[in-house]
């Protein structure tokens, strides 16, 4: 293979002038990419491990440091559709230094926050760049990439990501027991640092396009294909959350497991994780629709038959890491976003992990309350299917109309 493809794809009308890139410098960019998305995760979830050591520090119960965990996830999603539409006239790679050094500032911050109600708006800021810089990773991965492996290429940064549930989460969380909280997002906040050195060393510049604007991004929501995309990640893949959000007291109150064999579990699901992202890419580069369609109706299964074998710790273990295999849709998701948004590609990229977010929050809360009904921990798996099945009717919604002739 001599002839490489740049940052310049027929459907990304933003860059322009870009040379073309060697296999080895496309390989060593997504590397970049992909370890922006492993410091995030990192800081995403590292905090959910130490938030006993949190409220110590700052003498509060731990529902209350709780509360930071919500202030990062409402920075997602508020950041997300804002960043893109006020960066819309900067190059992607400034845009992505800005981004992961925003981050990088916001977790070095956080590590030496004083007061309670600091660290929470410095968590709240640190969650700000999140899904921005997802989305134009995202964007400049599949610009790289044929169009039969744009998928694969968006996969590979979110293999950050998938891997940071493995590596990167128990070594911080490892870190910040032995030593405080406070050295776990130092290393978060070295990630970020590195992975901007990363980005300025291999990227290459590029130009923004003639036209490109605010406006012109903002026009993403007046497509009616975007916010069904949307729709299907808040509300189809809100199952997910309601099962990993309750897994420890489902492993050891529903499947009677000693509380050792939380962390198994969750290996277990991030596993999974990684597996359905790399599996998944390569299906949805032969068929986005039919990995959107597939996935939602094999969770609808799966997480009825979660609820129903929960009690038993086999058939615990292999559900879970089958529901971390559900991540298998989130870079066709994503993609699929890319594609309806035409020419305001970095909104609607960005906002894919706002609706992520928002498919957590649903899924947590609706969770919360079949438990708090008296049905079971186990009972998550239900509420997983039916956010599955509401999913999968506006996939399909969106099929139909996306045959009927468009109106200009």
């Amino acid at each position: 293979m001599t002839d490489c493809p740049s940052l310049t794809p027929s459907l990304d009308a933003d860059v322009r002038d870009v040379p073309p890139l060697t296999p080895s410098t496309i390989r060593l960019i997504e590397v970049a990419l992909a370890a922006g998305g492993f410091g995030i995760g990192t800081g995403e979830f590292v905090i959910m491990g130490l938030l006993p050591e949190v409220a110590q520090t700052y003498g509060v119960t731990v529902p209350q440091a709780g509360h930071v965990i919500s202030a990062y996830a409402l920075g997602v999603v508020i950041g997300a559709p804002i960043i893109a539409a006020l960066a819309a006239k900067l190059p992607r790679k400034t845009l992505l230094l800005l981004l992961m050094g925003l981050f990088a500032l916001g977790n070095f911050a956080s590590a030496l926050a004083t007061q309670f109600s600091a660290f929470t708006a410095l968590r709240f800021v640190t969650g700000l760049p999140h899904g921005a810089y997802f989305g134009v990773a995202a964007l400049v991965a599949a610009s790289m990439a044929p169009p039969n492996r744009r998928v694969r290429a968006v996969g590979r940064v979110m293999l950050g990501l998938t891997i940071a549930t493995l590596i990167g989460t128990p070594i911080a969380t490892f870190l910040g027991q032995l030593m405080s909280w406070r050295a776990a997002f130092l290393m978060v906040a070295a990630i970020g640092a590195i992975t901007v050195a990363l980005i300025a060393l291999y990227l290459p510049k590029d130009e923004v396009a003639e036209g490109a604007s605010i406006r012109r991004e903002l026009s993403a929501f007046t497509r009616l294909q975007v916010w069904l995309s949307f729709g299907v990640a808040a509300v189809g893949f809100g199952g997910m959350f309601a099962i990993f959000s309750y897994i420890a007291k489902t492993v050891t109150d529903t499947a009677g497991l000693p509380a050792s064999m939380v962390a198994v579990v969750l290996a277990l699901f991030g596993i999974g994780m990684n597996v359905g992202n790399i599996v998944g890419s390569r299906m949805a580069d032969y068929s986005l629709k039919g990995t959107i369609g597939g996935m939602l109706a094999f969770n609808i299964a799966l997480m009825a038959v979660f609820s129903l074998t929960a009690h038993n710790p086999v058939m615990l273990c292999i559900c879970v890491f089958l529901t971390g295999c559900g991540f298998a849709a989130c870079p066709a998701v994503q993609t699929r976003l890319m594609d309806v948004a035409a020419d305001a590609q970095t909104l609607a990229a960005a906002t894919n992990h706002s609706a992520f977010n928002i498919a957590n929050a649903i899924g947590a809360w609706l969770g919360g309350l079949v438990i708090a009904a008296g049905y079971g921990y186990g009972a998550t798996g239900y509420v997983g299917s039916v956010l599955s099945a509401l999913g999968l009717v506006i996939f399909l919604i969106s099929i139909a109309l996306e045959k009927k002739p468009s109106r200009g």
